[in-house]
């Protein structure tokens, strides 16, 4: 099924440039016409993958939901600049959140927004804390699980669904920033 071919004898194999068999595409894509964007050259478990990114919008709306919360909640002298930049936060996973759930209905599945199984489902948990310094240091550690889990995704995804990779690294990138600020704001509360 691969539309992409070199031509013997025209170029050296390693700089000739492919040909492209784009009648068989037009086919496919009218015979498939209901698969959407997932087309035949699709090599990943979409199942598995549609799985794997509700459990990440789980894990999303569930850091949504505590940044606001730690936001309402943040108290004390230095509380203004650590709520703000919880609630930046908050919103940067509600966009992932909604990037999640785009990318799994291109993919043929429902997103999971279903609160009643949500933190079962969620890789971060729902921690509500009271002192500054503990919200700081539970929005860390909810970071770092989404670290770990977003890089798990993009291993097993690999090369077999590039659009869903790509989504998830750049996603991977805002979450990393938001652990270096949370860690800066960690160090700021400690001396």
């Amino acid at each position: 099924m691969n539309p992409i071919q070199s031509v013997p004898g025209r170029d050296d194999e390693r700089t000739a440039a492919p040909d492209i068999d784009v009648q068989a595409i037009r086919s496919r894509a009218r015979r498939d016409i209901e698969t959407g964007a997932v087309t035949g050259d699709y090599e990943a478990n979409p199942e598995a993958v549609i799985r794997l990114l509700n459990e990440a919008l789980a894990t999303e709306i569930v850091c949504v939901l505590r940044y606001r919360r730690h936001y309402f909640m943040a108290k004390g002298i230095l509380s203004e600049p650590v709520a703000t930049e919880f609630m930046e936060h908050a919103q940067q996973e509600q966009e992932h959140a909604d990037s999640i759930a785009e990318r799994i209905v291109q993919l043929g599945g429902g997103p999971d927004f279903n609160p009643q199984t949500l933190t079962d489902r969620s890789h971060a948990e729902y921690v509500e804390a009271e002192s500054l310094s503990d919200m700081i240091k539970e929005n860390l550690v909810a970071e770092r699980i989404a670290i770990e889990s977003y890089r798990a995704m993009i291993r097993y995804i690999g090369d077999k669904d590039t659009t869903t990779r790509r989504m998830l690294e750049e996603i991977l990138a805002v979450e990393e920033e938001h652990a270096e600020d949370l860690s800066s704001l960690m160090q700021g509360m400690i001396r």
